[in-house]
């Protein structure tokens, strides 16, 4: 049994594994060029369909092979387009991302955390539109905003005065404006309760 210190250290008997090794450059390749005798030392894929497959050229041929070599040479505009949009997630499958309630089978959200966003924006949607319609009672009653319950009764019993119909000779637009001033004053009279 040989001791520790006898053995080999693992970096040592793993030999690394060069790529003269491999290409036995030392023979030396020819230049695939036609009619060329150089030294091959660079390497272009033969063509499209086998890009894992090389030819050795020289520099000047491998130089001019490059400047020639288009990818998408012999494709149509749609074979192109589909490629590109292909290589946009290396030529893997892929699925569009689905909503919510899209799907063969949605799931439940019993706690409501994918709606609570949407119930937000309907809360402040209603809000919203509560103020708006508050606004517009103030300006039918005209007045502003932060009245007292004593301001809004004495404006209210001002407008009612001018435009009853009795004291206006039954006139229709008189009835529509007074319906519309009682709507205001009802509407802020609840709300100004409901603020406390």
């Amino acid at each position: 049994m040989t001791s520790r210190s006898e053995r080999p250290r693992l970096h040592q008997r793993i030999k690394a594994l060069r790529l003269d090794e491999v290409l036995n450059v030392e023979d030396g390749r020819c230049c695939e060029w036609p009619g060329c005798d150089q030294r091959g030392d660079y390497r272009a894929p033969r063509s499209r369909e086998r890009l894992r497959d090389f030819m050795w050229l020289c520099l000047e041929h491998v130089r001019d092979y490059n400047r020639s070599w288009n990818y998408f040479s012999g494709m149509s505009d749609a074979d192109v387009e589909a490629h590109l949009r292909a290589d946009v997630t290396w030529h893997r499958p892929c699925w569009p991302f689905a909503g919510i309630a899209s799907g063969d089978h949605p799931f439940a959200d019993p706690f409501g955390f994918f709606t609570d966003e949407t119930e937000a924006r309907e809360r402040t949607r209603r809000r919203h539109a509560a103020d708006d319609k508050m606004a517009a009672m103030m300006r039918v009653l005209g007045v502003e905003h932060g009245f007292t319950r004593d301001q809004l009764k004495s404006r209210y019993k001002d407008l009612a005065k001018r435009n009853h119909p009795d004291l206006n000779g039954g006139d229709r637009a008189a009835e529509e404006r007074l319906k519309r001033i009682n709507e205001a004053y009802s509407f802020l009279k609840d709300a100004y309760a409901a603020a406390g």
